[in-house]
């Protein structure tokens, strides 16, 4: 069973730094981009980030850009999300998501999603 597991997430004073990972399993994602979305109460679902298959190319929503990085480990797997510089409109739901295809954030239909991780980000 293909699955992918956030974690990291929590509450955080602004401009505090958190750190998010995706634990991908069932099979290797090493040939799939992976990303991140969030959604906070009562908003849409947003692109905050996406990675190609080896990590070299990677794609910023504007409201991250220069405080979010995005990164992954093939050999384990994993995605992570190093957020600094921390925002009250960060708080979201951050979701893990991975799709063989690149832009993937322009899709309805991307094929795996994690469940969520909550980060609050405290004034």
């Amino acid at each position: 069973q293909v699955q992918l597991v956030e974690s990291g997430g929590g509450l955080v004073q602004a401009g505090g730094s958190l750190r998010l990972s995706c634990a991908a399993s069932g099979r290797t994602f090493s040939n799939d981009a992976m990303g991140w979305f969030r959604q906070a109460p009562g908003k849409e679902r947003e692109f905050v980030v996406g990675i190609n298959w080896s990590g070299r190319s990677t794609y910023y929503g504007d409201s991250v850009k220069g405080r979010f990085t995005i990164s992954r480990d093939n050999a384990k797997n994993t995605v992570y999300l190093q957020m600094n510089s921390l925002k009250p409109e960060d708080t979201a739901v951050y979701y893990c998501a991975a799709d063989r295809r690149w832009s993937f954030w322009n899709y309805d239909d991307i094929e795996y999603w994690g469940k969520g991780t909550l980060v609050t980000v405290s004034s």
